[in-house]
């Protein structure tokens, strides 16, 4: 058994643990910081995406919704998407994706 702490993550973006089927991953972005330039997508993999500190400007296959702790949305595979900060505070999340789609 691995048991990780998304608190401990080093990175921006790290993968926390992975098995053939599933993939868990947290994302911490500075305020005012953002997933990527332009909307990504991810070909074979579904993404559920929770807040779980802080505040997440969500953008997924061009529609936009403002996300909080405690809310949580998924990710289609293959739908572009991007997630931003638009706060001066850390924002903290916590995905799965199933199957994988970052190598670990």
């Amino acid at each position: 058994m691995k048991v990780a702490n998304l608190y401990e993550a080093k990175e921006w973006f790290e993968v926390l643990q992975a098995t053939s089927r599933s993939q868990t991953a947290v994302m911490t972005l500075e305020g005012g910081g953002e997933s990527s330039e332009e909307p990504d997508f991810h070909p074979n993999s579904d993404q559920v995406l929770l807040v779980v500190e802080g505040e997440v400007s969500a953008e997924i296959s061009g529609e936009t919704a403002s996300m909080r702790a405690g809310d949580v949305v998924i990710v289609p595979a293959g739908a572009r998407h991007k997630f931003s900060n638009p706060t001066k505070a850390r924002a903290v999340t916590f995905s799965v994706y199933a199957p994988p789609a970052y190598p670990e």
